[in-house]
């Protein structure tokens, strides 16, 4: 840096240092709301800062990040230029090498319901919810490497190190039931995504906001009773604890961590009955269960019907975020997700009839048992996939520059399109749309400000969105 340099950014940083004390002073700062959490019952419930639209949040997660325009964006001069090559693309090179030549969506794209939404035959079942869902196509990622770009998705930040967006919910909101997590994971039956815990976990905020990861076929751990204690001991030995822990706080008041960890026991305690009762199916009529496809002979399939079965149940039950997880990246590429780089064709009809059923089936049960009418359900994925062909093979690299989110429920439209990408579905138009804009208007419809939910760490008001994010105000209903 030379000397000029030096003393324009030494008198531009003491002239915004003193604007913002100003602009403090005078009250012209929105102030940042931190919730007021009550040590002994950190989650229970809490206001939100306006009305709300939504009390109940579900995201779909779709890992390794599904091709756009083999789905949701159809792109007729895409059909129309296959094989050529894609204008100004000379030598491009994208996350894995360079591009080969356009080529059209692999499955046929048809008008579905009344809106004559074009949704490609991949996923017939969730082509039937068009009129009820609300479409993305103007979603943008700030990396094209899945680690980052799910951390993006999920903390709206590319870095390890960050709260994800269910632990922010669950930190300003708490939670409508006392007997479970106000954050739930459901890891898909293959294995966890990426970042594993990334995708949950609660970084700097209390630790009690954290998601805790468990599936229909994977019980939370260590909760069953040793065998050799009995109902009435285990209670007698709740009771007794109980009164230690009453003695205790009484001869020291205003001791919070020792009232939040005798909150995170006596909640593990209670998990102990109920997440059996809601991990047990045995209530649910057949047709429900195999409209799901819980009894499918593709063992893949099943697990993630009964995930969704259990996501359902979960969110009747009050648990303020559900994030349900649809791919693993334990098998390889492409293998156990939707990272589909050398035969797409192949590898999609594999990944599509795993999600396609159960999660309409989810959709509509939501639907028909009035949740929708207060449950936000997000499906995402990290970024989308190329236009064109990787050269040398039948599949489709990363791309961060233009791909498809859909939302349904409370507080949006139906049937409706927001945003768009070029003519071939691989940039995004205006009006481009970020993460941190889709989160921001997740928190939107539950009542929360962006700019003003926010926590103090390490010298800084940090927020779900940083400096930046909009509310879309063209999906709200």
């Amino acid at each position: 840096m030379n000397r000029r340099d030096f003393l324009h950014c030494t008198a531009g940083g003491l002239g915004s240092i003193a604007l913002l004390k100003l602009l403090d002073e005078g009250g012209l700062l929105a102030e940042p709301i931190r919730p007021a959490i009550r040590p002994e019952a950190p989650l229970a419930p809490r206001q939100p800062h306006f009305e709300a639209k939504a009390k109940n949040v579900l995201m779909i997660f779709c890992s390794g990040a599904v091709s756009q325009v083999d789905t949701f964006d159809y792109k007729p001069e895409l059909v129309r230029r296959d094989g050529q090559a894609m204008p100004g693309a000379d030598r491009l090179i994208t996350f894995q090498g360079e591009q080969g030549s356009l080529a059209a969506p692999l499955w046929r794209f048809r008008p579905r319901g009344q809106s004559g939404k074009m949704i490609s035959d991949l996923l017939p079942n969730i082509a039937e919810l068009a009129d009820d869902l609300c479409y993305i196509h103007s979603m943008t990622a700030r990396s094209n490497t899945h680690g980052p770009a799910e951390n993006q998705m999920s903390t709206g930040f590319t870095l390890d190190g960050f709260p994800s967006i269910g632990a922010w919910v669950s930190y300003a909101l708490g939670s409508e039931n006392a007997d479970l997590p106000a954050f739930i994971a459901i890891p898909d039956p293959r294995g966890v995504p990426q970042v594993g815990p990334n995708n949950w976990g609660s970084a700097f905020l209390p630790a009690v906001f954290q998601g805790t990861p468990f599936g229909a076929d994977r019980p939370i751990p260590n909760l069953a009773r040793p065998g050799g204690i009995n109902a009435e001991e285990d209670d007698a030995t709740r009771v007794f604890l109980r009164a230690l822990n009453d003695e205790h706080l009484r001869q020291r008041p205003g001791d919070t961590e020792l009232a939040a960890r005798i909150a995170s026991y006596e909640l593990a305690a209670r998990m102990q009955l109920r997440t059996a009762e809601v991990a047990d199916f045995g209530n649910e009529p057949r047709y429900i269960l195999d409209r799901y496809g819980v009894n499918d002979a593709n063992r893949v399939k099943a697990g993630f019907a009964r995930n969704c079965v259990l996501a359902r149940r979960l969110l009747e039950r009050g648990v303020r975020f559900v994030q349900l997880f649809n791919g693993s990246y334990a098998m390889g590429e492409g293998v156990g997700n939707w990272d589909g780089h050398r035969t797409i064709k192949a590898q999609y009809d594999v990944h599509g009839p795993i999600l396609d059923q159960p999660c309409a089936a989810l959709v509509r049960d939501l639907k028909q048992r009035g949740l929708l009418d207060d449950t936000l359900v997000v499906w995402v994925t990290e970024f989308g996939r190329m236009p064109t062909f990787q050269r040398g093979a039948s599949g489709r690299d990363h791309n961060p520059h233009g791909f498809t989110v859909w939302l349904a429920g409370a507080g949006v439209k139906h049937g409706f399109s927001h945003g768009a990408t070029d003519e071939f579905g691989h940039r995004a138009v205006t009006p481009a749309t970020t993460i941190y804009d889709l989160h921001a208007t997740i928190l939107h419809l539950l009542g929360l400000d962006h700019e003003r939910l926010s926590f103090y760490h390490n010298g800084i008001e940090r927020r779900l969105t940083d400096v930046h994010g909009h509310v879309v105000e063209e999906v709200l209903a």
